[in-house]
């Protein structure tokens, strides 16, 4: 058990003595602790900065497909990772945002909304990314109570329903195609006409449970305790139907929160961070894990595995590249 007060009062001195971290990490989600974990067994002198611990995993009600673990709710395997993370005292400050962030050559200074800025030898940026929504009403009321934007996660969970996919493009089709095994009936339901690559589209006529509604605007979600299904607007006709269902997977993309050094390095089309095999970015000491980089595989076991593949490249970066003081 760990008190509050002391636990806040250590970590706040901690952020106030150290000159210069070897490394700070900007996020406390997996990629953000597991790097934690495995720079401070390295010996490093490492810190975390967020405003939140756990990030996605908050917003996630049920995970069955982490290593380990069988049907753990989000939030406890989010917790379990933060106890192994206090066991080794890495500080952590929380309930901050980091407001800005500057490349000194080599070093970097960070700037955090608690009017303070700190110094370090290397960061990693791990603040992840968030799902693009629909924004339509029920969305967020039936979020995780039927609706999903994870089909990797959480198809097993629609085993034996009908769910109704959302998108058009290359995501929505591959969706559609991990639910085969599970659904009992797919509905794909697209505003526009299809933006998948052929080769996937291909294989949508192979699958004879599936209906396909193009040119048909979703509008709402509705149900009581669970969604029941989706108003839409059939744009040829204009007009609006009910389609009854038991799950929406909405499979649109994502968005990367790399607002702080999109500018700085190289970024895909996406605002996705571009790494190298070793997770650094563009700039040589700054690193970036997780759902915020280009990675394709949204998961939390890869962000988390790609947390410590960066944290043994900083160690390496700073015993054999880093040139400052």
């Amino acid at each position: 058990m760990f008190n509050f007060n002391i636990e806040k009062q250590t970590q706040s001195s901690e952020f106030e003595n150290t000159i210069k971290w070897d490394l700070l990490v900007v996020g406390g989600g997996p990629a953000g602790l597991n790097a934690a974990l495995y720079a401070k067994r390295k010996g490093l002198k490492v810190g975390i900065i967020v405003n939140e611990i756990g990030g996605q995993l908050n917003n996630t009600t049920w995970v069955d497909n982490y290593l380990g673990y069988s049907m753990i709710e989000g939030e406890d395997l989010a917790n379990k990772f933060l106890d192994h993370v206090k066991q080794l005292e890495v500080p952590i400050l929380k309930g901050v945002y980091v407001q800005e962030i500057k490349h000194l050559d080599p070093d970097f200074s960070v700037s955090v909304s608690n009017g303070k800025g700190y110094l370090t030898k290397t960061i990693l940026l791990s603040t992840g990314g968030e799902p693009r929504k629909l924004n339509i009403t029920g969305e967020k009321e039936f979020n995780n109570k039927g609706v999903t934007y994870c089909a990797t996660c959480d198809a097993p969970f629609f085993k034996d329903k009908h769910v109704i996919v959302a998108g058009g493009g290359n995501s929505a089709v591959e969706g559609v195609i991990d639910l085969v095994p599970w659904a009992s009936k797919i509905t794909l339901v697209h505003r526009s006409q299809f933006r998948a690559d052929k080769i996937l589209l291909d294989k949508l006529n192979e699958i004879d449970k599936l209906d396909i509604h193009l040119e048909t605007q979703i509008i709402s979600v509705v149900g009581d305790e669970h969604m029941t299904g989706i108003q839409v607007l059939d744009k040829h006709t204009n007009e609006k139907k009910l389609i009854e269902a038991d799950g929406l997977l909405i499979e649109i993309g994502t968005e990367a929160n790399s607002k702080l050094i999109k500018d700085m390095v190289d970024t895909n089309e996406r605002n996705e961070i571009k790494v190298d095999l070793n997770q650094m970015t563009s700039i040589p000491g700054l690193y970036a894990a997780g759902d915020v980089t280009e990675q394709p595989f949204k998961q939390i076991i890869i962000s988390a595995a790609e947390g410590a593949k960066a944290a043994l490249a900083v160690n390496q970066y700073l015993n054999q590249i880093y040139k400052g003081e």
